[in-house]
């Protein structure tokens, strides 16, 4: 069957909200084209699956002024219209004066010659407002803050004849729901996240209607963090930082359209805080952190060093095994490498001694506490396994740990950040101990301190040991790895 070029037109711009996004972002804006990055096609994937009825809640966290407004709320709602002009929406913002702006944004795109000759949708004249605006079909848009009053107004279909292909009828967009100089304040955050569940929460037409919030990550209970420990279940989460890794382990920037790499880190190094909430969409606790400042590496240092290791093997079985491999030089310890991981040993200790051998450990203290000494044994096994030297170059030390880890943790704080140094990226290079060990608070629940321990104890043995003596010529290592720290 052919179609008519309106009608082709009509049929793509329809299958795909980045199709839609782009076309209308060009002819509004007088043939300026809409930058596409990855994060851009990673949105609108969810998006179509909310406007196929495969997703009722979903939250997209990514950093300010990234395209997210553009593409999932003003051209969001405007598809949603030209794929059902009955379709109802309500919009919210923490500034109203933001909601009524993409309201008429929204409106502009309903009202121009390009979406008239394709969708025909007529606005109503008896509700022709900023803050609300109906079409002739029944549906429209109320948009206001998101501590205002929303009456008299609901958001989604009440009913579809069809249940097994219901046709899309509308949504609660949700972008930006508190300001960010808000979101230190307990009660201000609070007041967003009861007035969700007493107003917004309630204002859908019927448990299908779609609820999608989009922001930047604020504070670890922001209204995403709110809702992800409420109903950890019920919501699809689409977190999107701006630093990643490529394939060979390289840091890369999301869109560098927007920031390169080296002004990522520019923001990183004027606040720590905003970087990990607004843009890698980590929040961490400001306030009673153990670790404040860790610092970082570009390069190793010329001088020579020992080479060590430092293992805390698992106490229980939901505790984590850290191991991590390091340079020790007289200002300072250099991590090279880290493993840290709720495997069981029959993984932790061969890949343990194979991270000894591409180190090329010269020392590796075990702690021998709850079977430590027979998991020393094992790795050592393995190591010889490796062809490692064993003996003659790599030294393997158990010992017992008696004292107070708590305790530990905290009078030494100070020297593990002021004595180890991280290479640059070692965030993303290992996720889960780096999120251990920025995370850790001073008082309250931490989940594990596996990563802690490991660091005070390195600055515990800071300078107090030898090298391991060498009574063989040196040995070639099996292992080999190209890294760049």
């Amino acid at each position: 069957m052919e179609y008519a070029p309106d009608e082709v037109l009509r049929r793509w711009l329809l299958s795909d909200s980045l199709n839609f996004s782009r076309f209308f972002f060009q002819h509004l804006n007088n043939g300026k084209r809409f930058v596409v990055g990855k994060h851009h096609r990673l949105i609108c994937d969810k998006l179509n699956l909310v406007l196929q009825g495969k997703i009722k809640r979903l939250l997209i966290n990514i950093a300010p002024r990234y395209g997210k407004t553009e593409i999932a709320v003003k051209n969001f709602i405007a598809m949603g219209l030209a794929l059902n002009p009955a379709a109802k929406f309500i919009h919210l913002s923490y500034s109203g004066n933001l909601a009524l702006d993409n309201s008429v944004a929204v409106k502009n795109i309903v009202t121009s010659p390009e979406y008239q000759r394709l969708f025909n949708i007529r606005i109503g004249r008896s509700a022709d407002t900023k803050s609300r605006w109906d079409t002739y079909s029944g549906g429209g848009v109320y948009a206001t803050s998101s501590l205002g009053q929303v009456t008299g107004f609901g958001a989604g279909a009440v009913e579809s004849a069809d249940e097994e292909n219901p046709l899309f009828g509308g949504a609660i967009v949700i972008d930006d729901p508190i300001k960010p100089d808000n979101a230190l304040n307990d009660n201000a955050r609070e007041q967003v996240n009861q007035h969700f569940e007493t107003t917004i929460r309630n204002r859908v037409n019927s448990r299908n209607t779609p609820i999608i919030i989009i922001m930047q990550r604020l504070h670890e209970r922001d209204l995403c963090g709110y809702l992800m420990g409420l109903e950890p279940d019920e919501w699809e989460v689409l977190s999107i930082p701006c630093l990643e890794l490529d394939g060979d382990g390289n840091e890369r920037a999301l869109w560098e359209f927007k920031h390169t790499v080296e002004e990522l880190r520019k923001i990183e190094a004027a606040n720590q805080f905003v970087f990990d909430t607004q843009y890698m969409q980590n929040p961490k606790p400001l306030e009673g952190l153990m670790y404040n400042t860790l610092r970082t590496y570009e390069a190793l240092p010329l001088e020579p060093g020992l080479r060590k290791n430092y293992t805390d093997t698992a106490d229980t079985g939901s505790d984590f095994l850290c191991s991590v491999c390091y340079i020790e030089t007289k200002v300072g310890m250099y991590v090279t490498d880290v493993l840290y991981t709720d495997k069981p040993m029959e993984y932790t200790e061969p890949k343990t001694a194979e991270m000894l051998m591409r180190n090329k450990t010269q020392m590796a203290k075990i702690e021998s506490n709850n079977g430590g000494r027979g998991f020393a044994r094992n790795v050592e096994r393995n190591v010889r396994m490796l062809g490692g030297p064993v003996g003659r170059g790599m030294r393997f030390v158990s010992f017992r740990q008696g004292a107070n880890k708590k305790v530990r943790i905290f009078t030494r704080s100070a020297e593990v950040q002021n004595l180890i140094f991280f290479p640059v990226g070692w965030e993303l290079r290992w996720p889960q101990f780096a999120n251990a060990v920025r995370g850790y608070r001073k008082v309250g629940r931490n989940g594990h301190d596996d990563a802690p321990d490991v660091l005070t104890g390195m600055v515990e043995f800071f300078q107090k040991d030898s090298p391991a003596p060498i009574t063989a010529k040196p040995t070639t290592y099996s292992i080999e790895r190209k890294d760049n720290y």
